[in-house]
């Protein structure tokens, strides 16, 4: 394993798989160093499934070493966000209520999908509770911290928390979240990796503990595309070898990309954050790209039916949670933060919510009329990693942060566009021991509904051109 100083420098799945082909490495040694990082880590996992692990490890190793491997992710170590079920374990959401659950009698689908492709299963990682936070905070469990530079903690991104630190801390090169408004999209964006939105049904979500069910979907983090592309193809069933024959990346030749004026000229956008953005559009456009700059008249619809209606999440959140709502001695053991956010959907209407629903599909439409042949450039969020500890001391500020941090995702969740999370650049700041320090910023590319496979070709071709040795830097702090 690779190291930087006394923190892991993770290795890919593709990389992981070259080593397993090349003998230098095998599944059972990667796992082991994989579940010594993540018993260190702190309140990255909710539980740390090692036996299971070792096992799955151990018949990997035994296959790669016959040379009948069962595909490009055999022996790889994967974690699960706490809303999968897996096999002997409690599903807990993260939350107190459900800590003494009773154990999964099965695997959720996609776990079974991965086990069956030969994947290693690590354990079950942290999150909001009920995944109903962008920020990543968690009282119960813990709250996972990435130790970024400059010093200071600051929120993991929710609600998928756990699943990004252990992607960054070197827990394992990939990690399965969800994303019901941004939950995959945003811890991605704070903590430099991928992360890839799916539209909905490409999945199987049986087994998954449910939020907003007209939203929810389910998503990978990871330290590529081409990871995420190699663990699609084995959550949909494709048993051949995903490296092998995955669609090569797009041409960026021509190729087009448009942002929102209405949404990235926004004063709530960060100037680091909206300069990385067009630092990277323009680096395209230098690899024969074309980049337009427009206002959809779709985005604007969404903000102005959620600015009316309320959040269609919320009003299912709320429906999924109300019979914990109305019994006190539940209610008092909830997260106060994530409990005040679902009661204040106590007072959205039903005829809201049937708006809401009728509006969407026509706009889903609207959108993909809109942006024709395009691909829509946005920043995941609109600001970097927020300091950790004012958000814990003042929940109005938590509140009004967890807000703008989800502004910039909810849109494409409505119109359940396919996104791929990329790291823009990083914000320079200043570090405690008076030396610059770098906070990742994000971009996040969407499509219409349903075209998942040409996003993830597009997806590649763009993180190619944005490589470490071309990363944007924003000097304005």
């Amino acid at each position: 394993m690779k190291t930087n100083g006394c923190q892991t420098a993770p290795p890919s799945a593709s990389e992981l798989h070259a080593a397993y082909a090349a003998g230098t490495l095998t599944p059972m040694q990667a796992t082991e160093h994989c579940l010594r990082v993540a018993c260190a880590s702190q309140s990255v996992f909710t539980r740390i499934t090692a036996d299971r692990a070792l096992e799955e490890a151990r018949q990997s190793t035994e296959r790669w070493r016959a040379g009948r491997p069962l595909g490009p992710l055999d022996g790889i170590p994967i974690s699960w966000k706490d809303l999968f079920d897996v096999r002997g374990t409690p599903t807990t959401a993260a939350s107190a209520l459900l800590q003494s659950a009773a154990p999964a009698r099965a695997d959720a689908a996609v776990v079974a999908r991965a086990a069956a492709a030969g994947m290693v299963c690590l354990g079950k990682t942290n999150l909001s509770e009920f995944a109903y936070s962008g920020l990543g905070l968690n009282p119960c469990f813990g709250t996972p911290v990435f130790a970024h530079e400059g010093g200071h903690d600051r929120a993991p991104g929710g609600s998928s928390s756990g699943a990004a630190l252990a992607v960054a801390l070197g827990c394992g090169p990939l990690a399965m979240g969800t994303d019901t408004a941004g939950s995959v999209r945003i811890p991605a964006a704070f903590n430099g990796l991928v992360g890839y939105r799916a539209s909905m049904g490409r999945y199987c979500l049986q087994g998954v503990f449910a939020l907003a069910p007209s939203l929810d979907t389910l998503g990978p983090l990871a330290l590529s595309v081409a990871d995420c592309r190699a663990l699609d193809r084995v959550l949909r069933g494709l048993t051949d070898d995903g490296h092998a024959n995955a669609s090569p990346a797009a041409d960026l030749l021509n190729q087009v990309f448009c942002t929102d004026l209405s949404l990235l000229d926004d004063d709530r956008v960060q100037a680091p954050v909206r300069n990385n953005l067009l630092s990277s559009l323009a680096l395209l456009e230098t690899r024969g790209a074309r980049v337009e700059r427009r206002t959809l008249r779709s985005l604007r619809a969404v903000r102005t039916l959620t600015r009316r209606h309320g959040w269609l999440g919320a009003h299912e959140a709320f429906a999924t949670h109300r019979a914990r709502l109305d019994d006190a001695d539940q209610a008092a053991r909830m997260d106060p933060r994530v409990r005040q956010r679902l009661e204040a959907a106590r007072h959205l209407s039903p005829d809201s919510y049937q708006t809401l629903i009728a509006q969407r599909a026509p706009l889903m439409a609207l959108f993909a009329q809109e942006l024709g042949d395009a691909t829509l450039v946005l920043p995941t969020t609109g600001h970097t990693a927020p300091l950790l500890l004012p958000l814990l001391d003042d929940d109005r500020l938590f509140a009004e942060t967890n807000l703008a941090t989800l502004r910039l995702t909810m849109p494409g969740s409505y119109l359940d566009t396919p996104a791929v999370a990329l790291p823009s650049g990083v914000q320079r700041i200043p570090g405690l021991d008076g030396r610059p320090a770098f906070l990742p910023t994000g971009l996040q590319l969407m499509r219409p509904r349903g075209d998942d496979d040409r996003l993830l070709r597009i997806a590649l071709s763009v993180e190619q051109v944005l490589s470490p040795s071309t990363v944007p830097i924003d000097r304005s702090a």
